[in-house]
């Protein structure tokens, strides 16, 4: 059994649990949060810290925190040499950040995991493979409509913000629009968080609308989706299409793919790895030879 432990009880918090409660071959060693003191009722049965050094003995931590905390907490539990697993999900600085862990992971014998989610995550397995199948064309990749996570929780950083819901609307061809839902702590420049969030990395390369309404959890939906094509050569072979869809909860589908990595995290020689590095095979629980009858 894996003993893992929840940095972070958010929204990813909150769904992780749920997989590692029904994983057959994990046990939870405690949940990471800043407040340890007012518990919530369905924690009660847990145990819950404000510091991994106190739980007993930690495999592997999942880190359901904002992604721009990600580096500084693989750091840290890296450097206690407890494996990670995390959510990141800038995709311009994904290779980075696996240059920056690998050494630190392979000097404390641990395993990183980055990126870990369904984009970046999964569905870059599905683009890896469908690369593989057809290595001439092109693939886009259409998200949504749906809330973005990682981009809500920017917004919501900014000062001035109180609360914050950023949809993702496909407009084709992998082009995205951005429509920002903005609620605002009273007094502030609504001007000044509306040009923030434009020259927001998150945000700077896409079309972004900024719109101010008095309540955002009127608006609020987890759900996403994505929808997923190539269209390719094989050999010479020219007019291969392909087309993956999906459509999802987000947060859901995020713990759920993370639970899966900490799984594989145990077969991986210490270092740093996104999930194109990963056999499919090591995400399942079981022996590897009942998995071979079943799926091939």
């Amino acid at each position: 059994m894996l003993n893992i432990a929840i940095i972070g009880y958010g929204n990813i918090g909150k769904a992780a649990l749920d997989a590692v409660l029904s994983a057959p071959d994990m046990q939870l060693a405690g949940i990471v949060r800043r407040n340890a003191v007012n518990i919530p009722a369905e924690l009660a049965a847990y145990k819950v810290v404000d510091n991994i050094d106190k739980l007993s003995h930690v495999d592997v931590a999942l880190l359901c925190t904002p992604t721009r905390e990600v580096p500084r907490y693989a750091a840290e539990m890296l450097s206690k040499g407890i494996s990670t697993v995390d959510s990141f999900d800038i995709h311009t600085q994904i290779a980075d950040l696996r240059s920056t862990l690998m050494p630190l992971a392979r000097q404390h014998n641990a395993v990183s995991i980055i990126s870990a989610g369904w984009d970046p995550g999964s569905d870059s397995v599905v683009r890896c493979l469908l690369e593989a199948i057809a290595p001439k064309g092109i693939t886009y990749t259409n998200f949504g409509p749906g809330r973005s996570m990682g981009h809500s929780v920017a917004v919501r950083a900014i000062d001035g913000v109180e609360d914050a819901l950023s949809v993702t609307i496909p407009l084709g061809t992998g082009i995205h629009r951005r429509m920002v839902y903005v609620q605002a702590k009273q007094g502030y420049d609504h001007a000044l968080i509306e040009k923030t969030i434009l020259e927001d990395d998150y945000f700077r390369h896409d079309e972004t609308h900024v719109q101010f309404v008095d309540n955002v959890d009127a608006l609020n939906d987890t759900g996403h989706g994505v929808n997923l094509v190539r269209k390719g050569v094989s050999g010479k072979t020219h007019n291969q299409h392909f087309e993956f869809n999906m459509s999802i909860n987000n947060p859901a589908l995020t713990g759920q793919v993370m639970v899966a990595c900490a799984r594989a995290a145990k077969s991986l020689q210490p270092g740093a790895y996104t999930m194109i590095e990963i056999p499919p095979i090591a995400l399942l629980p079981g022996s590897a030879e009942d998995n071979i009858r079943k799926l091939v």
